[in-house]
């Protein structure tokens, strides 16, 4: 769905430490009995790091979807059955929300229930379950930690990369948690996963064009949720994404000191409103869908 007007993307975004973090749990996995992988709700496809899979085969897995206040309760329905019918347990949760959260250590028992029946068979009854917490950054490893444990004890943040280190936490003397920094792979095969990610704030915004990237957005709102642009803004979401985000601007009353709307800061406002849900409670991706054409 290339808008004639709104430029290509081909979002990269490695850094050096990513490889460090890949080495490290490359490490650890040998460490641990089961990994936890953390995606994000309004994006279940794109925010999985397919090296994760390989990484934790042979590993106990559960999947958390993080950040499912914010995104369609009737998309996160469909996302839990996706998964479940591929043979993955999925748990949509918000981690900043201990309550929703508050069953998963009987849930991790369950999902271990093989080891935990093969140390009680050994006489073995206190010995602790070793999860690795993985994701890509900023969907939320290091609060899920924290709201699990109930202590400050991993560093949080708005932003990527904020876990730069391996962190070890132990909780009831049942589990320990290692936290690991968020990694992405080196290349994305398809280049609408990198747009995805950038929307979610995956991707560090300093390398964005933010306007191309804000462009991107309303395509796929015009797509998954037709009529929503004109009943949150009074739009017509029959123009182009450069028209709308324009119209957009103004009504915002973004303007310049010559008198010249700043596109650039409406750019970032629209992208900000569907990051802080100021628009609706959004899904970019669709079970059912095929991928949106965003190049």
């Amino acid at each position: 769905m290339q808008d004639k007007n709104s430029p290509e993307m081909n979002i990269h975004w490695y850094p050096g430490h990513m490889t460090k973090a890949k080495r490290m749990m490359d490490e650890n996995i040998k460490l641990v009995d089961m990994v936890i992988e953390i995606i994000d709700a309004r994006a279940p496809l794109s925010s999985r790091n397919p090296d994760i899979d390989s990484l934790a085969k042979n590993k106990y897995r559960l999947v958390l979807m993080n950040k499912s206040d914010m995104a369609d309760e009737k998309e996160n329905v469909k996302w839990v059955k996706y998964f479940e019918d591929k043979g993955i347990r999925c748990i949509p949760v918000n981690c900043r929300n201990a309550q929703t959260i508050k069953n998963l250590d009987k849930i991790i028992k369950d999902v271990c229930k093989e080891k935990i029946e093969r140390d009680r068979k050994r006489g073995i009854l206190k010995r602790s379950i070793k999860i690795m917490v993985a994701g890509i950054p900023n969907v939320g490893k290091s609060t899920f930690i924290n709201a699990i444990s109930k202590k400050s004890s991993a560093k949080t943040g708005n932003k990527p990369g904020v876990t730069k280190g391996k962190q070890w936490i132990s909780y009831k003397g049942e589990f320990e948690f290692l936290d690991t920094p968020g990694l992405l792979w080196p290349k994305f095969d398809d280049v609408n996963t990198g747009i995805i990610l950038a929307i979610i704030g995956s991707v560090n915004d300093e390398i964005l064009d933010i306007c191309a990237l804000s462009y991107k957005l309303i395509e796929i709102l015009k797509v998954n949720y037709p009529g929503l642009i004109k009943e949150k803004f009074d739009i017509d979401e029959s123009m182009e994404a450069p028209m709308i985000l324009e119209e957009y601007t103004k009504k915002r009353n973004l303007i310049k000191t010559k008198g010249e709307i700043d596109i650039q800061r409406g750019a970032k406002l629209i992208t900000d409103d569907f990051r802080n849900v100021r628009i609706a409670r959004i899904t970019l991706e669709k079970p059912e869908n095929e991928p949106i054409a965003l190049t």
